[in-house]
């Protein structure tokens, strides 16, 4: 599978703290492997992804970047960027830009108004529906189609909770925590 990272520009730490760890969610669980952000630089979005990594298994990161555009015209792979002033979704998937060449892809999702240079340097301008709605659904069905619909089959290794399907119940599964062997309590007697 191609290696994606998300590019969110001109986080504000109040006014999208929801909407920017929404991004972040939905990169994790749609089979990107991290996020980047520019803007304000928030320590509670970095620790709640980590949060939800370490409990649901997987490797994602978070980190902040100063110079977004620095980071993004850099960036060794095929350049994304979801705009609804862009070309079709289906037209650039049918063109193949998911085949970077081993390389990576990276995607671009705007917050405040986005620099005409991000739309210069990626390879592909992408609208999904070419009408305005959230960049949040836009990320979701963008890495749907293309990533090949395979976030069904996902695998998230070293989870300590996931969901286990079902149309009536909610069904959570749990791993058991390892016993440590050997500690004793206040008393002296093994735990």
């Amino acid at each position: 599978m191609t290696a994606v990272t998300v590019l969110r520009l001109n986080h504000r730490k109040e006014r999208d703290k929801r909407i920017t760890i929404h991004v972040a969610l939905v990169a994790r669980a749609f089979g990107a492997k991290g996020m980047v952000y520019s803007g304000e630089q928030d320590d509670k979005l970095e620790e709640s992804v980590a949060g939800v990594s370490e409990a649901w298994g997987g490797r994602f990161s978070c980190e902040h970047v100063k110079e977004p555009f620095r980071f993004a015209r850099r960036f060794k792979g095929t350049r994304v960027h979801l705009t609804f002033y862009g070309m079709p979704l289906s037209e650039v998937v049918a063109k193949g830009a998911g085949k970077a060449g081993g390389k990576g892809v990276l995607v671009i999702v705007g917050g405040a108004k986005v620099p005409r240079e991000f739309y210069n340097i990626s390879e592909y301008n992408v609208s999904v529906t070419g009408q305005p709605h959230s960049e949040v659904a836009a990320l979701a069905v963008f890495l749907h189609e293309f990533l090949g619909r395979s976030e069904e089959r996902l695998n998230f290794p070293g989870w300590k909770m996931r969901i286990n399907p079902s149309n009536g119940k909610k069904l959570v599964e749990r791993k058991p925590r390892r016993k440590e062997h050997g500690r004793k309590d206040a008393g002296g007697r093994k735990k």
